[in-house]
């Protein structure tokens, strides 16, 4: 047992160590980047880092496997340099042993990542965001799902709009139910739209069955018009609804199902964010299983030689699979295999494979 807790407290301090200096090395070129992007926006060394910091969670969060395997890399190389697996295989005990404390760690920290990282994660995007559009001053619209319907907001320098709808189609470009409030630039209401439905065309909200109330007036009712259409001016497109859905890494994990039953009930497709919802819950095994791809090629003894290019397939090895996990996510995405198919497959793959190896190279 305390031979499996040294493999452990030593693994978990080499990730530490890696997590720490990518992310340093990370939030200096984000704080580049972000410079680049806001030069006109005088932004000071102290709004860079801040923009920085809120930005590289994410970046970090997306690397979580790859910063695992190169750990692994590093601790059964350090072990086999200073002759502890030779040890451990002199006192009777299997060298694949050694492998299930790191690989335990790595399930831990998978776990601790979905649970606690991944709304820490949505808070700094969503906080990004929202200082990301404060420096670069442009109008903002988003979109919200909720019990009540869908609401919009778009905006320009001539004021905002609210839009309320209580159904639309799956790219949000035709609303049902739907209610539009107009505010000027003091933030006051100018007038108020109620329509059967609305459908974004060319730049405009083309609405049928309209009635309209001037709420600057001292009694709208009176001034209120009937319409059978009414072209409204919009800055929306159809990319900028669809991307304001909610990118689902902006939705922390424990939010995510009832988010997806309310973007379903309003009418959208929730695919995307039921893969990711499930490629969530399999992350901590496939973090696993990179441990047991960075052992599987560097358990063996540097006696043997060739220790560089069993390091490089480990990092290819390691990098192919977490290029077909993100294939697999965009597949999912898209409808061309099914969600679990999408989440699991990877990582039950790689495990496998990995453990084939380790049978191989130590038992076989």
């Amino acid at each position: 047992m305390k031979l499996q807790l040294y493999f452990a407290r030593k693994f978990l301090w080499m990730t530490a160590g890696l997590f720490v200096t990518f992310a340093t090395f990370m939030t200096l070129l984000d704080m580049v980047e972000q410079v680049r992007e806001f030069d006109s926006a005088d932004l000071s060394f102290a709004g860079a880092l801040q923009l920085a910091s809120l930005s590289v969670p994410e970046a970090l969060y997306s690397i979580l496997p790859l910063i695992v395997m190169l750990s692994t890399l590093a601790l059964f190389l350090t072990l086999a340099r200073t002759s502890e697996l030779v040890v451990t295989r002199a006192a009777g005990r299997s060298a694949i042993r050694a492998v299930v404390a790191p690989a335990v760690t790595a399930f831990v920290i998978g776990i601790l990542g979905v649970t606690i990282l991944n709304p820490f994660v949505a808070a700094t995007k969503l906080a990004y965001e929202a200082l990301a559009s404060e420096y670069s001053g442009n109008g903002s619209s988003t979109l919200s799902v909720s019990r009540e319907g869908l609401w919009l907001r778009q905006g320009d320098e001539d004021g905002q709009t609210v839009i309320r709808a209580e159904s639309a189609n799956h790219d949000g470009t035709e609303l049902h139910g739907v209610t539009f409030i107009t505010f000027g630039p003091q933030s006051t209401p100018q007038r108020s739209a109620k329509a059967r439905s609305a459908t974004l065309v060319d730049g405009v909200w083309r609405l049928k069955s309209v009635k309209v109330w001037p709420l600057a007036t001292d009694n709208p009712e009176a001034g209120a018009q009937l319409h059978d259409t009414l072209d409204l001016p919009s800055t929306l497109t159809r990319d900028q609804i669809r991307d304001s859905f909610g990118a689902p890494t902006a939705i922390p994990i424990w939010d995510l199902p009832d988010f997806i039953h309310e973007l379903e009930s309003a009418g959208f497709s929730a695919t995307p964010h039921r893969v990711w919802f499930q490629m969530e819950l399999a992350l901590p095994f496939f973090i696993a299983s990179m441990v047991m791809i960075g052992a599987g090629f560097t358990m063996r003894h540097t006696r043997f030689g060739k220790t560089g290019l069993m390091v490089l397939l480990a990092l290819t090895t390691g990098f192919g699979a977490f290029f077909i996990r993100n294939f697999a996510q965009i597949l999912g995405q898209n409808g061309d295999i099914p969600v679990s198919l999408a989440a699991w497959s990877p990582p039950a793959i790689t495990m496998l494979m990995s453990l084939g190896l380790l049978l191989h190279t130590e038992d076989g």
